[in-house]
């Protein structure tokens, strides 16, 4: 993967931000979303959010190298706090943490919400309590995605402020516009994870059980309804 040539589920994301954004990608790793974004004209602005050291110095390099020094802002910092009032961010994106962690630094940023951005956000697991948080927060689910990329399974959720929306806790769990659509993937994705529940299910003494071992059976029970049910889940 090069700014040229972004990955499958880069592609995805990319195609969620809407043209002339001005964009912040929080954890942007090499920059390659922004980088592609800006040399594609399809962004006014943008800021680059890292961390780390490490990987900072690598988004350095990628918009020293495609020339955008001028037009990327490239900073050091902690979740949202690499946004400044100046920058008037209207999308921001989350590309490759962990659901948590994203609801993470919501939760702790949300002061630094302009309250009028596009949420873009591609979680690695931890969807479910990333969309209770938007669902509680003021936050309409107005996408949803999924794809497979080699062996893996990525979801994208795009979200906006808007009216107060409320979800079941299916919905939450699988998706509230995925379930309603049930692409093979979707239904690809929730037979594998059955498999792989069952079995471990399978390896749990029931006098050792606990509450996670509880949710989990509950899990089971969920997906293989929804499954039965042609993807739709009873409410």
């Amino acid at each position: 993967m090069t700014p040229h040539k972004l990955s499958a589920r880069l592609e995805r994301v990319a195609a969620q931000v809407p043209a002339g954004a001005r964009l912040a990608d929080i954890g942007t790793d090499h920059g390659y979303l922004l980088v592609a974004l800006m040399k594609r004209g399809l962004i006014s602005a943008a800021v680059a959010g890292e961390v780390a050291l490490t990987p900072l110095r690598a988004v350095e390099r990628s918009v020293r190298e495609n020339g955008l020094g001028e037009r990327i802002a490239v900073r050091l910092a902690d979740g949202l706090a690499a946004i400044e009032p100046g920058d008037r961010i209207t999308a921001i994106s989350f590309c490759g943490m962990g659901g948590e962690t994203i609801r993470d630094i919501l939760v702790r940023d949300k002061a630094r919400l302009g309250g009028n951005q596009r949420l873009i956000l591609q979680p690695n697991g931890g969807e479910q309590p990333l969309r209770r948080w938007l669902m509680d927060n003021g936050y309409r689910i107005c996408h949803e995605e999924l794809l497979q990329e080699n062996r893996f399974f990525y979801e994208i959720i795009v979200a906006e402020p808007g009216e107060p929306t409320r979800y079941s806790e299916r919905e939450l769990y699988f998706g509230p516009l995925l379930l309603q659509a049930r692409g093979p993937v979707f239904v690809a994705k929730w037979q594998r994870l059955l498999r792989l529940k069952q079995q471990t299910l399978a390896g749990l003494a029931r006098a050792q059980r606990t509450l996670a071992d509880d949710a989990l059976e509950q899990q089971v029970r969920w997906i293989g309804e929804m499954l039965a049910t042609g993807g739709r889940a009873p409410a």
